[in-house]
């Protein structure tokens, strides 16, 4: 399952995505990961979530960012929740059609593990494809 928090730069995304893990902390029976872009949300969160700062990994593209994903899964069975923070920033780009892309690969990659995942996209909501609004 693939959840999608769209809105502007600065409109609280990453706030929201915090409050979320923390609330998920609590009753998650798995493991939980967070994949941002530079480490700067750690000291706000519950120690059940694991940050990686994408930045450590290079990270350069939405087909880079699927493998890591795979293998980042392939290492631990017993991830249950994968946050993605800005989306956008982790793979390095912001074309609508890639995003779109790698929202539905994420989707088919997700559903059969019974992995959630929610990633965050700094844009502005009316400006979303269909694709990325089917995950809103």
């Amino acid at each position: 399952m693939v959840r999608l928090i769209m809105s502007g730069s600065g409109e609280g995304k990453t706030k929201q995505l915090i409050e979320l893990m923390n609330s998920e902390a609590v009753s998650e029976v798995g493991c939980m990961v967070c994949i941002e872009p530079k480490r700067n949300m750690s000291f706000n969160l519950r120690h059940q979530t694991r940050m990686i700062d994408a930045s450590e990994f290079s990270i350069g593209s939405f087909e880079a960012l699927r493998g890591f994903l795979c293998g980042l899964y392939a290492g631990n069975y017993d991830i249950s929740h994968i946050f993605i923070d800005n989306l956008c920033k982790v793979a390095h780009s912001t074309d609508d059609r890639q995003v779109g892309e790698f929202l539905n690969w994420l989707d088919g990659f997700s559903s059969p593990l019974n992995l959630k995942v929610t990633v965050t996209v700094s844009a502005n909501p009316d400006t979303a494809t269909d694709t990325m609004r089917k995950y809103m």
